[in-house]
């Protein structure tokens, strides 16, 4: 049986904070809602509490609500019956069940439809479901953690969320803190993640120099934890030598931190006025597509949607940028 999580770790004000709040909300029973940005961890501090409470001989099973087409939800969180439906050709038990007596983890539950809501609801009121295409009403004992990115009262607002599902979900409340007021647990989940992933890839000498390890210190990491990762791992891929590679992008950061470190208020700009904003508007583009790949994982289609343009619009203006979309998955 998995241990509590290994991964969640730190050691800033921020993180130790939270961190104190999981292992109250662990010793009860009553369902929890994570919140924070993309890559902070959700699920993770979803195992931890799965793992630091009464529960932990029990299953954790996670769900991702954005992955799963509203016409199956039901089917997928209730089961069904043999002949339920057209491509239903043997019974199947469903997530609700497979969780009995341990956790269901809700990923991105403000994916739901109002229907899939309301069928989540039902099933928090009274701990009772039945199979799609059954009559008979069967129980489970499970908690449900949930998580999401999203405002999700502005979501009430707009009655795009269910104001009762919200109230039921939130009965306690986790808020991640975001990496960039983390600061001092970047080289530890650095450390980390080179330790997790060098042996594994067959670069065991792989290690971060200290300019290294200053420009990501300096970085904002706006795709948090889940960004920090993929940079290692593709540093570590990468690296030539026995160095760990990073992506320019981080590297830059480094440099204008150093800049700025050598005087003593605002930073000094060169060149006219046109060739400082140009310079300026690609790091404000730059910055934007990036946040937006974190936001869509890499979906190009996605992050062209959100930035209302057309994906051959955003395809080309990733290469002239020298953004790669697939460091994002």
């Amino acid at each position: 049986m998995e241990p509590i999580c290994s991964h969640f770790i730190g050691r800033s004000e921020a993180f130790l904070r939270v961190n104190a709040i999981i292992q109250k909300i662990a010793a009860c029973s009553a369902n929890v809602l994570v919140r924070g940005e993309t890559g902070t961890g959700k699920e993770l501090a979803a195992r931890t509490i799965h793992y630091s409470g009464a529960r932990k001989s029990g299953p954790f099973v996670p769900v991702n609500c954005a992955g799963i087409p509203d016409t199956l939800f039901e089917s997928e969180l209730f089961g069904h019956e043999k002949g339920a439906f057209t491509s239903a050709g043997s019974a199947r038990t469903g997530l609700v069940a497979a969780a009995n007596r341990g956790t269901l983890f809700l990923d991105e539950v403000d994916a739901l439809s109002m229907k899939g809501q309301a069928a989540l609801l039902r099933f928090l009121q009274d701990a009772q479901f039945r199979p799609v295409g059954s009559v008979a009403l069967r129980t489970a004992d499970v908690r449900v953690v949930a998580a999401s990115n999203a405002d999700l009262e502005a979501a009430v607002r707009a009655r795009s969320f269910r104001e009762d599902l919200y109230f039921r979900l939130n009965a306690l409340t986790v808020e991640l803190p975001p990496l960039r007021e983390r600061g001092s647990d970047i080289p530890l989940l650095t450390d980390f993640f080179v330790e997790r992933y060098r042996d594994v890839r067959g670069k065991e000498g792989v290690v971060i120099s200290a300019a290294a390890r200053a420009a990501m210190a300096a970085y904002a990491w706006p795709g948090n934890i889940r960004e920090l990762e993929n940079v290692v791992l593709r540093g570590i891929v990468l690296a030539d030598g026995d160095q760990l590679n990073l992506p320019d992008h981080v590297e830059r950061a480094g440099l204008t931190a150093e800049g700025e470190g050598d005087c003593d208020s605002a930073p000094v700009y060169s060149g006219s006025m046109r060739e400082v904003c140009q310079r300026e508007l690609r790091k404000v583009e730059e910055h934007y597509l990036r946040w937006l790949l974190h936001q869509t994982r890499g979906n190009i289609s996605a992050a062209a949607k959100r930035a209302s343009t057309e994906r051959r619009h955003m395809g080309r203006k990733l290469r002239q940028l020298g953004i790669d979309h697939l460091i994002y998955r």
